[in-house]
């Protein structure tokens, strides 16, 4: 099949015009065997949709290569900096749909300087001319301007989904863009992304005839829209199925839009308190009414600036709630205990620790098939008294068995807790325990966390993703190294005694992908210890270590396809010295828009 897609944008299409003139004329030459099994091949891998299944296949042999680039139509980068727009382009040639991964994620803690790079610019560049029928754009920290986004909608006439994930550089005149000129667009969400206000109205910059959209989130945009606008664009979007509402918009207007869209499956809704002046003598909406009309409601999150007296409204839809995200909710145990009583089949909850202990033990009595728990704190300061501590934990762990995946700030902890949760929900991936204060040990017996987190990686053998706290010893990196061999993301905060430590995990987690530390013991000899596998991770990023320049300079010679930055604060004056080190793979030559506080050795 031909590879060059400037000639015609559907190859195969003009391909079997050719078969079918060759009978035609009688100038037909039955393909060869080496042709058919190609054709077969590609016509097998359209049904392979895995990344992982697909790379395999790649690797086999050059024809099985040529034959899954030609059929991949869904691109994921991880690292917008390992592989060039160009190279992706050349091989891939037939993409519709890019995710694109920029920043490392302890950028979100505002641990890497601003400005650093993961620019939007080249991509879109590149896609415009060479993706025209490109239709959905997934970017995550990445810099995205208002002139990409104009870009974007003018490239792609049938694109149709936007999602930008803890991405910034953007405003609402981007937006407008979006709005006035994707006429097919079926998603649009902005999720924890920083928006500029520039007074433009990109609300009403919708189609005014009816639009095809299913997904509109944008409770993380800090300027009030134009009500009216949404409105009538809700009334006019008879798809959509998903709204996430800023806090700009009140209990009074969320009524409003329900009334227009009982059809929704998946609410935000705003600030869940009353702006609106009610009369003295009016009667304020029947918000229980306009709950129980969308019967099939299953999600519901946002609850920002909360009145209490509003959460009964919700109970009508909370016996079919699969998800209920109170992360925003500054509620009491007691609030939360109503609510939760009639959450039978919920299996994502976030929730802010203001429920207390006493809370998640309401969660553990009712929540049987919980799969995701996330508990964020509510004061963030290490010397703060954290109203959740081991007690919440083992609970959760004693009545939600069926529990996948959990993140949990407290200030207090013991082993013993963290032991039964890795006996009582052994089918764990994802376990994320952050112990705000640092070094900080059992509070009851006073020893380290190694043992909780040592059987964390015994017992739950289908563990992925694992982050660790508190008083941390060189033991508790040997259990993770000895049993954590499915373990592919780790995160480490103020842990460990010496360099041992991280060496015992480099050399004895062999799928280990992503590996981010912090202000630990670890120095040079750990460092070179990971020689063997860093070509098979994606990043090793290490901030406030006992690193040196010698020690970085060192790995960067031994290891000329990776990607090695040193990167210092942007007020620091020695050129030599360094707070942060980033290491990457690579198929391209060290990035050329790297600011002046980042050294690429």
């Amino acid at each position: 099949m031909s590879e060059d897609r400037n000639e015609m944008p559907e190859p195969e299409v003009d391909t079997r015009r050719r078969e079918i003139a060759g009978v035609l004329t009688g100038e037909f030459q039955s393909p060869s065997p080496d042709q058919v099994l190609e054709n077969v091949l590609e016509n097998v891998l359209l049904f392979l949709t895995s990344r992982r299944d697909r790379n395999a296949v790649s690797l086999v042999c050059k024809s099985w290569y040529r034959a899954e680039a030609l059929t991949r139509s869904d691109l994921f980068i991880g690292n917008c900096y390992a592989v060039s727009p160009r190279r992706a382009i050349e091989r891939f040639r037939r993409v519709r749909s890019v995710v694109l991964k920029g920043k490392p994620r302890f950028a979100d803690f505002n641990l890497m300087p601003p400005n650093w790079g993961a620019y939007f610019t080249p991509w879109v560049t590149a896609m415009a001319t060479s993706y025209p029928w490109l239709e959905k754009v997934y970017l995550k920290r990445m810099f995205v301007t208002d002139r990409d986004l104009e870009l974007l909608a003018q490239s792609f006439p049938a694109f149709k989904e936007l999602v930008l994930v803890c991405c910034d550089g953007f405003g609402t005149s981007g937006l407008a863009g979006i709005a006035s000129k994707c006429r097919q667009l079926r998603v649009l969400d902005l999720i924890e992304d920083e928006v500029a206000d520039d007074e433009v109205d990109w609300i009403s910059c919708f189609p005014e005839s009816g639009t095809c959209l299913e997904s509109l989130i944008f409770d993380c945009i800090e300027c009030p829209i134009n009500f009216e606008a949404l409105e009538r664009l809700v009334a006019r979007s008879p798809s959509l199925r998903k709204l996430r509402l800023n806090r700009y918009v009140s209990i009074g207007q969320l009524y409003r839009l329900m009334i227009r869209a009982p059809q929704l499956t998946h609410l935000g809704s705003g600030s869940f308190s009353s702006s609106d002046i009610v009369a003295q003598g009016d009667q304020e909406p029947d918000y229980i009414s306009a709950f129980a009309a969308c019967r099939s409601l299953v999600c519901l999150s946002g609850f920002r600036e909360i009145i209490p007296d509003y959460l009964p409204a919700i109970y009508p839809v909370c016996a079919n709630l699969t998800s209920l995200n109170f992360s925003y909710a500054n509620i009491n145990t007691e609030q939360l205990k109503s609510v939760i009583c009639h959450c039978h089949k919920l299996q994502i909850f976030w929730v802010l620790d203001s429920v207390c202990d006493e809370g998640l033990q309401a969660v553990a009595a009712t929540c049987k098939e919980l799969r995701e728990l996330r508990v964020f704190p509510i004061d963030a300061r290490e010397d703060s008294e954290g109203p959740v501590s081991e007690v919440g934990l083992q609970a959760i762990s004693e009545g939600c068995r069926k529990l996948q995946s959990i993140l949990y700030f407290c200030q207090r902890m013991t082993n013993a807790a963290v032991i039964a949760m890795s006996k009582n929900c052994s089918d764990l991936v994802v376990f994320r325990l952050c112990i705000m204060g640092r070094h900080r040990p059992d509070h009851i017996t006073g020893e380290p966390m190694d043992e909780g987190f040592g059987a964390i990686v015994m017992n739950c053998k289908k563990l992925t993703r694992l982050a660790i706290s508190g008083l941390l010893t060189d033991k508790a990196f040997s259990y993770i190294g000895k049993y954590g061999k499915l373990v592919r993301t780790l995160s480490v905060a103020f842990a460990g005694d010496s360099d041992m430590g991280l060496k015992y995990v480099l050399e004895g987690c062999p799928k280990l992908q992503k590996l981010e530390i912090r202000d630990s013991p670890f120095g040079d000899a750990a460092l070179r210890s990971g020689l063997h596998h860093y070509y098979n991770m994606r990043f090793l990023w290490m901030s406030s270590c006992r690193l040196s320049r010698q020690g970085c300079e060192e790995i960067a010679r031994a290891m000329p396809g990776l990607v090695v930055e040193v990167i210092r604060n942007e007020n620091e004056e020695d050129k030599d010295g360094f707070e942060i080190l980033y290491m990457y793979r690579s198929l391209e030559r060290p990035r050329i828009d790297a600011p002046e506080f980042v050294t690429i050795l």
